[in-house]
């Protein structure tokens, strides 16, 4: 809903088109707090600078009903889904299986997928079979390529599937750069002021209002025994971000605010 939002708003405002992804994180372990996922930051990051909005994240047990259900839902209502976990050698990694069910297509050992793998562990023991399930895609599927550790990424339509490992990702995530249709990167800027955020709360409302385009993120903190917040001004026209921001100063110090340029 996020996705359709953003393009509903887009057209109706005649603004360019808004590319938007989602991502499903795929583990049992990061369900239960054994594991902390780093993935997220880095894939929005990663997203933010070839055009692409993060719209919105769902993490998912190692269940297969739950793994089709998810890419689905995320897949057809985003321009592209991301997973992350689940692609390893052992029995639990379920991730192409569930992805090949949700697409109606069959499991293959992917031919180049092999010969990489076979190529990688000549000098480490040798392909194994548990080994060779890493090369198990969605019959039609494309590779991604991974410098890090020898089994590749996949992509199949508009779903990209890769490591859970956060370096491998980003090795992924670097084999696919510029590789994506998307629009331009969102900039930001960021203030401070040593305010509570209900304190600017008109303000800040106004100020989103007035400067058409932007949206101005509110991140409140209590530190060393007082209340503080940065306000965040993001769009993917930097002299309407620098509008806003200046505007933004001028109001906060009119109301007798102190402002951080940079944040606190």
């Amino acid at each position: 809903m996020a996705a359709e939002l953003l393009r509903g708003y887009a057209k109706a405002m005649g603004q360019e088109r808004i590319w938007t992804a989602a991502l499903t994180i795929i583990g049992d372990e990061i369900l239960s707090g054994r594991t902390q996922d780093k993935n997220v930051a880095q894939i929005a990051a990663w997203l933010n600078v070839q055009g692409i909005r993060l719209a919105e994240v769902r993490v998912v047990a190692d269940r297969t009903e739950a793994i089709v259900e998810a890419v689905n839902t995320l897949r057809a209502r985003n321009d592209y889904l991301f997973t992350t976990g689940g692609i390893g050698p052992t029995h639990d990694d379920i991730t192409v299986d569930a992805i090949a069910e949700a697409l109606g297509v069959a499991v293959e050992h992917h031919p180049r997928a092999m010969a990489i793998l076979e190529r990688y562990y000549a000098t480490r023991g040798g392909l194994s079979e548990a080994r060779a399930r890493m090369a198990r895609t969605p019959a039609g599927a494309e590779l991604i390529d991974n410098k890090v550790s020898g089994a590749p990424g996949i992509r199949i339509g508009n779903i990209f599937i890769m490591a859970g490992v956060p370096h491998i990702t980003a090795g992924m995530l670097d084999a696919l750069t510029g590789t994506l249709e998307g629009g331009r990167p969102v900039v930001s800027r960021t203030i401070g002021c040593w305010v509570a955020e209900s304190e600017v709360a008109d303000l800040l409302r106004d100020a989103e209002k007035a400067h058409e385009g932007v949206a101005i993120g509110s991140y409140p903190f209590f530190r060393d025994g007082r209340t503080g917040a940065n306000f965040v001004v993001r769009s993917a026209d930097t002299d309407l971000v620098d509008r806003c921001i200046a505007d933004l100063v001028r109001d906060l110090e009119a109301a007798g605010r102190v402002v951080a340029p940079d944040g606190i």
